[in-house]
């Protein structure tokens, strides 16, 4: 039993330094995405939002399913809860960068950053245990 919980802790703390690496780098390609819509596509934040995180969203599912947890191959089930989570989190994003940025006036990018921390905090669990689970 003791052996069972400690492997099943060793491979959530893997998943989760991959997990966090993966992070880590679509938070590059995220702010990165959206300094140049916003800076040199010349778009209002709220849209650049809404354009970057599509990208966004797709990298980090695929490397989180194929690195990360190490999830083969796409159920409808699957696909279906991933749905539901990037929709969540695609409108989360937006409608914190509209009422942060547009209606508030903070810096755009520091209302980013804080969005995507608040997603972090929800986003492993569901990953971990909702979507990429793996069923015995």
């Amino acid at each position: 039993m003791v052996k069972k919980i400690a492997r099943h802790l060793w491979s959530m703390r893997q998943q989760f330094i991959k997990y966090f690496i993966i992070g880590i780098s679509g938070l590059v390609l995220d702010i990165g995405l959206l300094w140049l819509l916003k800076e040199y596509g010349h778009l209002r934040a709220v849209i650049a939002i809404i354009f970057s995180q599509i990208i966004v969203l797709s990298y980090n599912f695929t490397l989180n399913k194929l690195w990360a947890f190490g999830s083969k191959g796409l159920s409808r089930a699957q696909f279906i809860r991933y749905f539901i989570t990037a929709a969540w989190n695609y409108f989360f994003a937006i409608a914190v960068m509209w009422g942060f940025n547009e209606k508030l006036g903070f810096n755009y990018l520091v209302v980013r950053l804080a969005s995507i921390a608040f997603m972090v905090s929800w986003n492993f669990l569901l990953y971990r245990f909702w979507i990429f689970s793996h069923k015995s």
